[in-house]
């Protein structure tokens, strides 16, 4: 990099203002899943020393994934944020979860972040995961570079590797680094900005070397390539390399620079986070380019507002209670500050805090730039932008919420936790707004939505571990229904005699089918009174007491009943025995209507590769689906979008088989579209089914 006036050396610091007096500049790790984010947050922290030795995920003894959720699973199932101070300025680092299940996570807190570092391996199969990532970046306008991890293990040019992932990003990947070979292995990198070779020396900062002569011509190459990207956006620079004029280094630093904060182009860095190679590099190119938060504030528009905080992430924790991470954008906000949420609510902050891990450090009060936990603001939720202003702030704009893809039913193990699971049902999604609880009024199940299957699966355990909610993970019951074939007319009486009044009751109906869709009518067609007009709807209510279960067990759609007639008594007569009739007509008469079994068929829009859009297009036929068609996915090139019809009772583990055939990156949306028949051996085997959880 360029020369600084900034003081030299690492020191360990808390979060706040550097010491060269710039703000706390927030940078997110994120990338695709087994990437290596969070090693290379150990080794950013063992690098500016916050910790004296980088542990790694195999033995458990990362600062970050330090959840008992996350160190069973091996895998990110949160946030990990961590200060560090580098070389004066004060920088927060907050690894995202590289899952696509648990990418909502990061999703929300990339909204206040500067900038961000895109974790990925030097392999061209990453381009599906890796499109995930710099697609929401680049639509929501966040400065990114790419750290391409395990160089030392790449055995591919990376003259072949940054043009095959070029697809996965709409902004030019502008390498700025390439490797120095020996025997096949990568053991050094040369800076093309500074013109400078180094070699890497394990969990040590790279030594600076001369340049091999058999890397002159690859170097020159390679920077004129990097320029000639830089002069994309740069006049003065594109005169000189017309004019074969070498450019000054301040300007390439300056192209740099400005065309990284500005989102043009995305910088593309080498190292090994395992072995702590590139770090110091990388820890440079962020101290001299990545934006400072007055930036990122004017991005998001809340640059004019006194005070301005954006909460991205909501924990309850056991003894501290609630905790609000956020991201202060103006301002400042201290313990016993008074702040007003998104719905006008006054909450008094009651302490804040730094994290490190699952570790909270108490602190003082946060200025711009600072990323801290704010105590006990109850009703402030994860999206929300606080201030310190009575008047209240404009509600910065988040990432949208994505649409479930599994469900599970939730079981107690002792129904006298029904108040406790509810209680932690509504914590669960404070603290994961990608989860979703659904009280379904037809199967009468409680459902837990969520965004997979580890997704659901780690929510189950947190049920358990964090709440102390004992819970069962049950299949979610499909919806189905029933109607009839032919029509029938049948009488139904109801006739009891008891002492004193008793009870009369006498309908004569006609049941008949309907098209599918119609769903239910009554009618009646009585002349000269025979029942009167005050028990007609008596009637009704016993139709439809009867067809919230009907022969088959189901609810009953698509059928009209019609009342014919009948007779009453004028002492015996009342609306409860009119409505046992109707009751009792239909109990008799739909059985020998032909009822048939309905099953609930949705419409699904896959999204997917299209280089997997053939596997997908031979799923579906094996769900007992039908292929409606594929085009283009919008917006996503190189993706397809397959639309199909598939039974509701085949989409349960959907997710899991294209996730599957995706490398992860496949997802889909459901919506109910129509009831379709069902007979033969899958309609018995679902009213077997039904008959022994009756029983």
């Amino acid at each position: 990099m360029g020369q600084s006036t900034r003081p030299r050396g690492t020191t360990v610091a808390g979060a706040g203002t550097g010491t060269s007096g710039r703000s706390t500049r927030c940078i997110a790790l994120i990338g695709p899943f087994l990437s290596g984010k969070t090693t290379l947050l150990e080794a950013i922290l063992a690098r500016t020393g916050g910790i004296v030795r980088a542990g790694t995920t195999a033995e458990k003894t990362t600062v970050g994934d330090a959840s008992p959720e996350a160190r069973a699973h091996a895998m990110s199932v949160q946030l990990n944020i961590a200060d560090v101070e580098f070389m004066g300025d004060t920088f927060t680092f907050i690894d995202c979860p590289g899952s696509i299940e648990f990418q909502y996570e990061g999703a929300e807190a990339l909204t206040a972040c500067d900038a961000a570092i895109v974790v990925s391996e030097p392999d061209p199969k990453r381009v599906p995961s890796l499109q995930l990532t710099l697609k929401q970046l680049e639509d929501r306008g966040i400065p990114h570079l790419l750290f391409l991890n395990k160089i030392d293990a790449c055995q591919t040019p990376i003259r072949e590797i940054v043009p095959a992932l070029q697809p996965a990003s709409t902004k030019p990947l502008v390498l700025r680094q390439i490797p120095i070979w020996e025997n096949g292995a990568a053991t050094g990198f040369i800076d093309l900005a500074l013109e400078r070779a180094f070699l890497f020396r394990k969990n040590e900062p790279s030594e600076m070397v001369e340049m091999r002569t058999t890397d002159f011509e690859r170097e020159k190459e390679a920077r004129f390539h990097m320029l000639e990207q830089l002069a994309d956006y740069d006049d003065d620079l594109m005169e000189k390399l017309l004019s074969d004029l070498p450019p000054d280094k301040e300007l390439v630093f300056g192209d740099l620079s400005r065309e990284f904060g500005d989102g043009l182009i995305c910088p593309v860095l080498l190292g090994s986070a395992q072995n702590g190679n590139g770090i110091l590099r990388l820890l440079k190119a962020l101290r001299h380019e990545a934006p400072f938060v007055d930036v990122t504030a004017r991005r998001l528009k809340v640059e004019n507002a006194k005070s301005a905080a954006y909460v991205f992430k909501s924990l309850h924790t056991g003894h501290g209670g609630k905790l609000s991470l956020a991201r202060v954008l103006t301002g400042t906000i201290g313990d016993g500050t008074t702040v007003t949420g998104g719905e006008a609510n006054e909450e008094r902050v009651a302490g804040v805090f730094a994290m490190k891990g699952e570790e909270t450090i108490k602190r003082g009060a946060a200025s711009a730039g600072d990323t801290v936990a704010l105590g006990r603001l109850d009703t402030v939720r994860t999206g929300t932008t606080i201030t310190a202003e009575k008047s209240g702030i404009v509600q910065i704009s988040g990432p949208d919420t994505p649409e479930p893809v599994l469900a599970s039913g939730i079981g107690l193990n002792d129904r006298k936790d029904e108040v406790k699971l509810s209680s932690a049902l509504a914590k669960l999604i404070e603290e994961d707004p990608s989860l979703v609880v659904e009280h379904n009024g037809e199967t009468h199940q409680v459902l837990l939505k969520g965004q997979g299957e580890m997704h659901l699966r780690v929510s189950f355990e947190r049920l358990q571990r964090k709440y102390g909610v004992a819970v069962e993970r049950h299949k979610r019951q499909v919806p189905y229904k029933e109607t009839i074939r032919k029509a029938t007319e049948i009488r139904g009486r109801h006739k009891k005699q008891s002492g004193g009044h008793g009870q009369f009751g006498d309908v004569v109906l006609s049941i008949e089918p309907q098209p599918r869709g119609a769903g239910f009518s009554f009618g009646e067609t009585i002349t000269g009174g025979v029942v009167p007009k005050q028990f007609i709807p008596s009637v009704e209510i016993g139709v439809s007491d009867y067809m919230k279960h009907g022969p088959l067990g189901f609810p009953v759609v698509d059928i009209a009943v019609t009342l014919r007639d009948g007779s009453y008594h004028t002492v015996d007569s009342s609306d409860m025995a009119f409505r046992q009739a109707g009751r009792l007509a239909m109990s008799e008469g739909m059985p020998k209507c032909q009822p048939v079994l309905l099953e609930p068929v949705m419409a699904v829009d896959i999204s997917v590769p299209s280089d997997a859009t053939a596997r997908v297009n031979g799923m579906i036929p094996q769900r007992r689906g039908q292929i409606l068609g594929f085009d283009s996915r919008p917006g996503w090139p190189g993706w397809d979008v397959v639309t199909a019809h598939i039974p509701a009772a085949e989409i349960d583990d959907l997710i899991v088989e294209l996730r599957s055939a995706t490398s992860g990156v496949g997802t889909y949306t459901a919506k109910f579209d129509h009831l379709a028949e069902l007979t033969g051996r899958l309609a018995d085997q679902v009213l077997s089914a039904s008959g022994e959880a009756a029983e």
